[in-house]
């Protein structure tokens, strides 16, 4: 998030315009934590994770009183547009306030999950995958040495692209994900015929929302007869310095953000298809849905045998 607030800041600036930091999202609109930003506000954050701006979700802003609240803050401090990096709750909320109060909207997508509609990836995917596999590249050395098998919860409630993405670059012997209906005597049917092949450990990846990782270490341990240990990494993977792909994104968007505004564009999310910048109404955010790779799920599968 800080390579788009930085590269929104100085495409800004760069185009004459005069920007604002708003704090702790919505909350801070309503509560007028609103600060001016120069170049130099954004110096220096590029390589670190999380947002100098804090985020946060605010109730109060899902009503008209909140949202009122928020307008007199807009119109204090000169606010003709935003620009909201968020999922697509924050771009629900941001297309609710333009239509009640007009100020101009453009949404930057940002969702680790990576299940935002209109984008090939959002902000944080690439760094989150990245954090996971280093982790189970780091497990994979106790699991080998002890010969035992791992079942790794990774985030995603809805989706499984950050659990396929690591099962496939960590080269994961199984992979559970909440698009595909759970299956574990496939599973340890899978892991049976490695341990005959004569493998010695064993990485199972599971995506959060499929079940709880320490039920599917249960059934393991019940069905194979082996001692089965549970990794949740949980938040572990929304932290630590963005990769180089992200960062890369997160400024083409956040400029985007701006060259839209400037264009006179409004209530539009910005998204990156086929390398190039894109967007479209922000109600595509949830009105469609993030295509399934179900390719690169059976690819998952086939190189787990």
């Amino acid at each position: 998030m800080n390579a788009a607030i930085r590269a929104v800041v100085r495409t800004g600036i760069f185009h004459g315009l005069a920007i604002s930091g708003i704090y702790s999202g919505y909350r801070g609109l309503i509560k007028d934590d609103i600060s001016p930003m120069k170049e130099q506000s954004v110096s220096g954050i590029i390589n670190h994770g999380g947002t100098i701006l804090r985020a946060g979700r605010c109730e109060e802003f899902k009503t008209e009183e909140g949202m009122a609240l928020a307008e007199k803050s807009c119109r204090k401090h000169n606010l003709d547009a935003l620009v909201i990096i968020g999922g697509d709750g924050s771009f629900r909320g941001g297309l609710e306030f333009y239509n009640l109060h007009a100020v101009n909207t453009i949404g930057v997508p940002a969702s680790i999950d990576n299940d935002i509609a209109g984008t090939d990836a959002s902000i944080g995917f690439d760094t989150a995958v990245n954090t996971a596999m280093v982790c189970v590249d780091r497990l994979r050395d106790t699991a080998e040495a002890h010969e035992r098998i791992f079942v790794v919860e990774v985030m995603g409630r809805a989706s499984g692209a950050i659990a396929i993405d690591v099962a496939i670059a960590s080269g994961a012997e199984g992979i559970l994900v909440p698009e595909v209906k759970m299956d574990i005597p496939a599973l340890c049917k899978t892991l049976q015929m490695g341990k005959e092949r004569g493998k010695r450990s064993f990485i199972v990846i599971v995506a959060e929302g499929v079940t709880s990782a320490y039920h599917v270490a249960r059934e393991i341990e019940e069905r194979l007869g082996r001692e089965t240990r549970v990794l949740v990494l949980g938040h572990l993977q929304r932290g630590g310095p963005p990769t180089a792909h992200d960062r890369e994104m997160a400024s083409k968007m956040g400029a985007c953000a701006v060259d839209l505004l400037l264009a006179g564009n409004t209530a539009r999310m910005v998204g990156i298809q086929s390398g190039k910048t894109v967007d479209h109404h922000l109600s595509h955010a949830w009105e469609e849905r993030a295509p399934f790779d179900e390719q690169s799920l059976l690819l998952a599968k086939r190189l787990a045998i």
